[in-house]
């Protein structure tokens, strides 16, 4: 079968609309050929655009209890409104390098022959589930209003949180990139299944760590 799925996927390029549809196709023709710079072109304008429209929604009640001097507010917002603008920018790119970086050492030390070009073009595509949901749910946010920080897809949204937290972080589309990075290292990266969920739910606890980290501040 494993053969047979190489003959079939053999120079064909991956598709970033596949990683919701086929994961699985996509990470052995991500294999073969593993593409980089327009896939995270894409990932990154729909980024900048979430995030864009994220700033765009944020007012001074979004600041309300921060304990901000009244005459320093709109500084404060405009400075918060340009630092989410660039985290958008560089978020794809350090989030796919940081990861695929520590992926290549955990591939290697199991004798993996993965590369690190195929780990970095396979976190590119699992990275356009996060920017989707991130561009949805700020499209929403910026209809709905609410707290533009808090994404209605997760359990601080369903449960109507005024404040992000730790409920922010079990949201549909992080979980839902937490299963394709696993089904992605054991696809691309050749990895034992067992290995591959460990190491995929490893990362997402980590994010949840970050962001209690984050909500303490």
């Amino acid at each position: 079968m494993e053969n047979q799925t190489e003959i079939v996927t053999n120079g064909k390029k991956p598709s970033l609309l596949g990683m919701f549809t086929s994961p699985g196709e996509q990470f052995e023709r991500i294999k073969q050929v593993p593409k980089i710079w327009i896939p995270l072109l894409i990932v990154s304008i729909l980024y900048v655009v979430g995030m864009t429209l994220i700033a765009m929604s944020m007012d001074v009640s979004t600041l309300i209890g921060e304990e901000i001097p009244k005459e320093q507010v709109e500084i404060v917002l405009g400075f918060a409104k340009v630092t989410m603008v660039i985290t958008g920018i560089i978020t794809p790119i350090i989030a796919v390098l940081i990861s695929s970086a520590i992926q290549l050492i955990i591939t290697k030390i199991a004798s993996s022959p993965a590369t690190f070009k195929q780990l970095f073009s396979m976190n590119t595509y699992i990275m356009i589930i996060g920017a989707v949901g991130l561009t949805l749910n700020a499209v929403i946010r910026y209809v709905i209003g609410g707290n533009p920080e808090i994404s209605v897809t997760s359990l601080a949204g369903l449960l109507n949180q005024e404040k992000a937290g730790i409920l922010s972080s079990f949201e549909v589309f992080s979980i839902w990139a937490t299963v394709v990075t696993a089904i992605g290292l054991h696809k691309t990266a050749q990895l034992s299944k067992g290995l591959a969920w460990t190491i995929a739910i490893v990362f997402f606890l980590i994010g949840i760590g970050f962001t209690f980290i984050g909500s303490l501040f």
